[in-house]
């Protein structure tokens, strides 16, 4: 049989390992692997996308929608740096991806033409892996060790392939010598639970506590069940994180929302009123929102123990895996149902709704951004994905936006890089293309890179069972990076006006702008019948504020460098149930 090339060996551990696509820019550095990838038949297929960047989200987007490790390619030089950013997505939302870069540098080196030092410049990111392959026997074992390493570190890695390597030679038989090992692909996946000693005290925790409050994190995923299950037992209230808000269903009576700038005053007020806090899948870092120091006693449960006690005090630390956790605290918790607390969260639930409808029904001009999103709530399809971009559209989507139990919800959580729902987007849908997908977005974003793969979408959405890719663009024309509410006359930085639904239609893509609040509501069921990827751009009011909840016991945060002021917190939210004001305990 004829040697084949390290690329078509690249191929084979990709397919070993079970990569449906790998995305990328084409480059000279990386051409032998993309040319073996387009020989491959599409197993796994090649998606170019229209940047280096783009590409990269991409990957890191289908580690997010799948639960798979997710792949991306590109050269040496500055495409090599365009990466950086999307494997930061993943890096810190906890993400696999593998990043293969090649690399070409003939000349002398320190000099050549587009060499960078790619270990360092990856050495942050990456920093559990980043090799070079040396020869063709090394890659095997290279990609097998970079991908088992993504996998069990829920992190980026990164292989370096010289450009003459990619088209060297490899035998049949490889050889077996000193210090090469024979690796087989796979990602076995532990059974992780904290000890029982470490239960016992979480259970006696949860037993003694009057109001708890659960605040769900992503790592909470698959473990919607047992929440609610806990949260009955013991009348809680929960809140989530704006990575956690898919994971449960938010019509539950008990769901105060989403924690944080973001997020809701509910939420807050679970926060400001709870004895006892149970942390499960999160590293939220907005503490401000947090119950006070000293107000709570607090269980967190994270299968990454570095997280533990990071952002909060943690009196009892559970190692282990969310849902398998929580049945083993289930099965030592007591039924202790505390009618007054639950509706106490309750009354705060149903008063946070109604007061975000009035917001979404208030007059704006033209368009109140907070209605377009209370719109597609009641619309959202079931079996459907949804990907958010950065901007003042996280704040409508962690408000207004329900999700019911299936959906899949993705962003760039803790990074906050504008520009990755549409890559996101296209990733999620190439994964389920008989899905619908939504991608929400302001014009920043879309001018950064959405208008650009809006060409990426036209390339490949006739491939799918299902046409429907819905971009939704809330065109307020502000660049000024400060959100609703910004003070009047400054608007010498306002962004220029785009035709962006204009510009689907020049792709072939369906297009719709609106500007009238009573087109809103029909829009949404045109664009989601569609035969085909749709732009929805909704003229909406810049000037709409933020407005941030107000952190429970907000004016009291500072009265905190002696433990007295903090146990007489603790205990009027034991008496009260409630949020306490300043004067009643200065």
């Amino acid at each position: 049989m004829a040697d084949r090339s390290v690329a078509d060996l690249v191929v084979e551990r990709l397919r070993a390992w079970r990569v449906p696509r790998a995305f990328g820019y084409p480059g000279a550095a990386i051409a032998p692997l993309v040319a073996a990838l387009d020989a491959a038949g599409g197993d796994p297929d090649f998606i170019p996308a229209r940047h280096e960047e783009t590409a990269a989200f991409m990957a890191t987007g289908h580690a997010k929608f799948t639960g798979e490790i997710g792949v991306c390619l590109a050269t040496q030089g500055p495409a090599a740096v365009h990466l950086l950013n999307g494997l930061y997505d993943a890096k810190l939302d906890s993400k696999p991806v593998v990043a293969i870069v090649g690399e070409d540098v003939t000349g002398p080196l320190g000099g050549a033409h587009e060499e960078i030092g790619l270990s360092r410049l990856f050495g942050d990111v990456c920093n559990q892996f980043v090799r070079y392959g040396r020869s063709p026997d090394q890659v095997p074992v290279l990609l097998d060790q970079a991908f088992r390493t993504a996998a069990a570190t829920r992190s980026p890695t990164c292989v370096v392939l010289p450009h003459a390597l990619q088209l060297a030679a490899v035998p049949d038989l490889l050889p077996q010598t000193a210090g090469v090992m024979s690796a087989t692909p796979g990602e076995p996946l532990a059974r992780v639970l904290p000890h029982d000693a470490d239960l016992d005290a979480a259970a006696a925790l949860l037993g003694t506590g009057q109001r708890l409050a659960i605040l769900v994190g992503q790592g909470a995923h698959g473990a919607a069940d047992e929440i609610v299950a806990l949260a009955d037992r013991l009348s809680a209230g929960v809140a989530t994180s704006l990575l956690g808000k898919p994971v449960l269903d938010e019509r539950l009576p008990f769901h105060t929302g989403v924690l944080g700038e973001v997020g809701t005053t509910a939420a807050a007020q679970l926060m400001g009123g709870c004895d006892t806090l149970l942390m499960v899948g999160t590293n939220d870092p907005w503490t401000d929102w947090f119950p006070m120091p000293g107000q709570v006693r607090t269980i967190q449960i994270d299968i990454d123990g570095r997280r533990i006690g990071t952002r909060y005090p943690v009196d009892v630390p559970l190692v282990g895996d969310a849902a398998e956790t929580l049945r083993a605290l289930l099965a030592r918790v007591p039924h202790r149902p505390n009618p007054q607390w639950r509706s106490v969260v309750e009354s705060s639930v149903d008063r946070w709704r109604d007061a975000a409808a009035e917001r979404a029904a208030a007059p704006a001009e033209p368009i109140n951004p907070q209605l377009v999103l209370q719109e597609l709530s009641a619309r959202l399809p079931r079996d459907g994905s949804v990907a958010v971009d950065v901007g003042s559209v996280i704040y409508w989507y962690a408000r207004h936006l329900q999700l019911p139990p299936g959906v899949r919800a993705q962003l760039c959580g803790t990074l906050g890089s504008m520009g990755c729902a549409l890559p996101y987007a296209v990733a999620a849908k190439l994964a389920r293309p008989d899905e619908p997908v939504i991608a929400l977005l302001g014009d920043g974003a879309m001018q950064l890179n959405g208008l650009a793969e809006l060409i990426t979408v036209a390339h490949h959405w006739q491939e799918w069972r299902d046409p429907r890719l819905v971009v939704l663009v809330l065109n307020n024309r502000d660049q000024s990076g400060m959100g609703g509410g910004r003070p009047p006359g400054a608007f010498a930085d306002r962004r220029p006006d785009v035709p962006y639904a204009g510009w689907a239609r020049l792709l072939g893509l369906h297009g719709v702008r609106v500007d009238r609040p009573d087109l809103i509501g029909p829009a949404w069921d045109e664009v989601l019948a569609a035969d085909r990827p749709s732009v929805l751009e909704a003229v909406v009011d810049p000037a709409v504020a933020l407005d941030p909840p107000e952190p429970a016991l907000a004016d009291l945060r500072g009265l905190f460098a002696d433990g007295d002021a903090a146990r007489r917190v603790r205990e009027r939210v034991l008496e009260t149930g409630t949020a306490v004001e300043a004067e009643d305990l200065v």
